[in-house]
């Protein structure tokens, strides 16, 4: 067996094991022959939350969405290729946004109001910008453009060629020690609360679409955010954020501050000494946000 045969050998057994493990919890909704993964619970006003970079929607159910649903009903969705759902030919903020809409029409969902947590809140943008929403909630969520370059492992994922040679490599070899440190990463310098690895389904990050799927997702997201800045003026919908003055994932001074003067009816609640994860670390505080997001 080649090397190569030998890596996707081992990425298909490690994917079999993490989908035998975290099967789909929620039912599938069909968009133009693409499954939308989505759970929905609760009753009231409708609310949309969108899961981050790298993730699915388990990381809205680890603890938040559960305090919603007396007075919500609450819908969390798998973005494009991650969790459940089929990938896009198109990984723009706009595509995923129609697609994740579209579906979500077809259950009756609309004029919602939507909370998108980190790369989740850019998509939210996208979709306030081509219309829906009611209100949004913007927890830890990218909406300029950055200084300087992502990572090492998006440096060399950036073009199909290096997705296609690191994913699989990734996939089969990299230790769920290297993820567990990761994660202490994005949720410093708040800890990650307990059950939260497990819950999430770590190994369902590692399979070779998702891996590559977020790669472009996030390698896409800077020119996309240069393109979308210059409408946010015309957002004229109520938006909540929510950001950690600690955040060192998404640096609050580049994007929830100055987002916060762009757009017409902003309020932002700054959590002092908090990290990237203030759903998880400060989730009152996400919560009153949404309260307060739907009665405006």
């Amino acid at each position: 067996m080649t090397i190569a045969g030998a890596t996707h050998w081992r990425a298909s057994a490690r994917e079999a094991a993490a989908l035998a493990a975290y099967p789909p919890s929620g039912d599938f909704i069909p968009v133009e022959g693409r499954k939308l993964h989505y759970e929905m619970v609760g009753s009231g006003p409708d609310l949309v939350m969108i899961h981050g970079a790298s993730g699915s929607l388990r990381d809205l159910t680890h603890a938040l969405r559960d305090r919603l649903t007396d007075r919500f009903r609450v819908t969390v969705v798998d973005r494009p290729g991650l969790g459940h759902s089929d990938p896009l030919d198109e990984v723009s903020l706009r595509a995923q946004a129609r697609h994740i809409a579209a579906g979500l029409a077809r259950l009756g969902v609309r004029n919602p109001v939507v909370l998108g947590q980190s790369y989740g809140g850019a998509v939210a943008l996208a979709w306030a910008l081509e219309g829906g929403p009611r209100s949004l909630v913007l927890v830890g969520s990218p909406s300029l453009p950055w200084p300087g370059t992502l990572d090492p492992w998006y440096r060399v994922t950036a073009t199909k060629p290096g997705r296609a040679l690191a994913a699989p490599l990734a996939s089969a070899f990299v230790p769920r020690a290297y993820i567990r440190s990761a994660t202490a990463d994005v949720f410093a310098p708040d800890p990650v609360p307990p059950g939260y690895e497990e819950h999430l389904g770590m190994p369902l990050i590692l399979r070779r679409q998702s891996l590559a799927a977020n790669a472009a997702q996030v390698n896409a997201l800077r020119a996309e955010l240069v393109g979308m800045q210059h409408r946010y003026r015309d957002l004229t919908l109520p938006v909540e954020l929510i950001h950690g003055s600690a955040d060192r994932i998404v640096p609050i001074d580049i994007h929830s501050r100055p987002l916060s003067r762009l757009l017409p009816d902003a309020r932002l609640t700054v959590i002092k000494g908090a990290g990237h994860m203030p759903h998880h670390s400060h989730p009152e505080t996400v919560i009153t946000a949404i309260d307060r997001a739907a009665l405006r």
